[in-house]
């Protein structure tokens, strides 16, 4: 296995100048997940501690092993989304260890909106429920809510992919053996209810722990009887008469201690051991925000970003000689091998040939994929059209989605268009993906998008006999790259869902790592490709 050859780094006023603008975009982000940490506020936390309950990522402590990580998706979900402050969409969910075994987490937090589901909401369950059943993870749900968002009510229910999709996925998942788990911590009312009541076991709180399909204020209005809470579905009523609760709970401690047992039981998701010992790489990762370019215009140096994320700085690398704008090779990450794919210039026909046949070639041999973004897209032209670049950008864009070997995509520069499908991009279906706080996706650039339509702007004008002035162009063009500038960034971006997390370079290792232990306990999937033109 070869060491990564890094040659070629920039002068030592270069990479000051880098890491200097890196710490702009680490503070930037820094304020957005100090908001998202803080939930609702300080009003609706101190109404929530009034009532003796926990917040939600207290919760999360509880229940998770101590000092193990917790792998949070969405942190940054709703930011600057809606016309009010909707702090982390009003959820936490990730990756834990309970009782030794890996698990999803739900945790609503009733501090914001009373754990009500926004689009986002439900976007950022549902994409952690699809994580779990990829990787055969139990689910732990600790219920606060007080179900849908009424005012959104027509982007949260009706559809096949809302509200409903959530139960459906218990139901499916609880088929195959995956448990789901529910520890009723506070108001869990109309649909909401049926995640406890579709769960395997469910426990819930006394006191605050409830669970109806018509609130107090629902019965009043459609019968005109005037009844509590805690008499219309608290925790006596439902593990005393109703069935829907198995365990009762005398204190949220409680109930958590109840959930750890059921987890230690059930013996699904137990974390792998790499099959070799982590190497640190060679090369120090924390280099890595003075490597990467101040000016996004500048490349990224490919080998020297994978010197700093390999064990030992070592790669197979697969065909080095040809199709050289992408490098394919295998090596390890925290001891769990892996097959890397990162851009080093655009997508040529050969890039893609090759490319392709290393997904091929990783299915085979059940070696996880992990595809490095940093692509402007595959080359345009009459001679490369003539050359086949549709078919064989096609081959890889087929490979990319069939190969049932697990798959994670980070964004370390650009990712745009075709390039983005072809390197793994979120409609393809990794099961994981992040970016980096530099990187940027869109269509296409902000430039080559505000020109193309400025030029078909001007062909409009022509035909009808008027001038397009170079002011009244760059008029045109202005709002242009200033939305693709501000759409494609990674806060805008992180914030709608569009990948799980935003990941420092510096942390990038540790966050593979992580990803890499889950796959190598996730079911194995055989591997069938498309129909490859040729």
């Amino acid at each position: 296995m070869a060491r990564i050859d890094t040659h070629i780094r920039p002068s030592s006023e270069t990479f000051a100048r880098n890491f200097s603008a890196y710490a702009a975009l680490r503070e930037k982000l820094a304020q957005a997940r100090d908001t998202a940490l803080h939930g609702g506020g300080s009003e609706a936390q101190a109404r929530q501690l009034a009532k003796g309950k926990l917040f939600a990522r207290q919760r999360v402590g509880l229940l998770l092993d101590p000092g193990t990580p917790f792998f949070e998706i969405g942190q940054l979900a709703a930011h600057e989304v809606y016309d009010h402050p909707v702090p982390c969409a009003g959820i936490v969910t990730g990756i834990g260890v309970v009782a030794g075994h890996a698990v999803a987490v739900f945790a609503n937090d009733a501090t914001v909106k009373g754990g009500t589901y926004y689009p986002l909401t439900l976007r950022k369950h549902l994409r952690t429920q699809q994580i779990a059943r990829e990787q055969g993870l139990p689910c732990v749900y600790l219920v606060d809510s007080g179900g849908v968002y009424l005012p959104l009510q027509e982007e949260i229910f009706p559809d096949e992919h809302h509200f409903g999709k959530i139960f459906r996925n218990i139901a499916e998942m609880s088929a195959m053996g995956l448990p789901q788990i529910s520890a009723v911590m506070g108001s869990c009312t109309a649909g909401g209810a049926y995640i406890p009541a579709m769960s395997d076991e469910t426990v819930i709180v006394r006191g605050n722990g409830s669970i109806f399909l018509g609130g107090p204020q629902l019965v009043r209005a459609a019968t005109g009887v005037i009844v509590d809470a805690e008499t219309l579905g608290g925790a006596d009523v439902h593990t005393r008469e109703s069935g829907v609760a198995d365990h009762y709970a005398i204190s949220e401690e409680h109930a958590i201690s109840l959930v750890r047992d059921i987890v230690a039981r059930r013996g699904k998701g137990r974390l792998s051991e790499p099959p070799q010992a982590p190497v640190p790489p060679r090369s120090d990762p924390a280099e890595l925000p003075g490597i990467i370019s101040a000016n996004p215009r500048e490349p990224i140096v490919a080998r020297e970003v994978l010197a700093r994320l390999l064990d030992d700085s070592r790669l197979v690398e697969y065909r080095a000689r040809f199709g050289t704008t992408i490098i394919c090779g295998t090596g390890h990450i925290g001891g769990y091998p892996v097959g890397v794919l990162i851009n080093d210039g655009v997508l040529f026909s050969e890039s893609a040939q090759k490319a392709t046949n290393f997904i091929e070639l990783c299915a085979q041999r059940n070696i996880p994929l992990l595809f490095l973004h940093n692509i402007s897209g595959f080359m345009v032209g009459a001679s490369y059209e003539a050359g086949g670049i549709a078919k064989h950008g096609a081959k890889m864009v087929n490979a990319a989605s069939c190969v049932s070997v697990p798959k994670f995509s980070i964004l370390i520069g650009g990712s745009y268009g075709a390039g983005n499908l072809a390197m793994c991009g979120r409609a393809i279906g990794p099961q994981l993906m992040a970016m980096w706080p530099n990187a940027k996706t869109s269509v296409v650039g902000g430039e080559q998008a505000a020109t193309v339509l400025a030029l078909i702007r001007a062909e409009q004008m022509a035909k009808e006999g008027r001038s397009f002035s170079p002011d009244e162009e760059e008029a045109f063009k202005r709002p242009i790259r200033e939305a693709y500038e501000r759409q494609g960034q990674a806060l805008y971006v992180a914030a709608r869902m569009w990948v799980d997390a935003i990941v420092d370079p510096v942390h990038t290792r540790e966050w593979l790592t992580l990803s890499l232990a889950l796959a190598a306990g996730a079911p194995s999937r055989e591997t069938r490709f498309g129909v490859f033109r040729m």
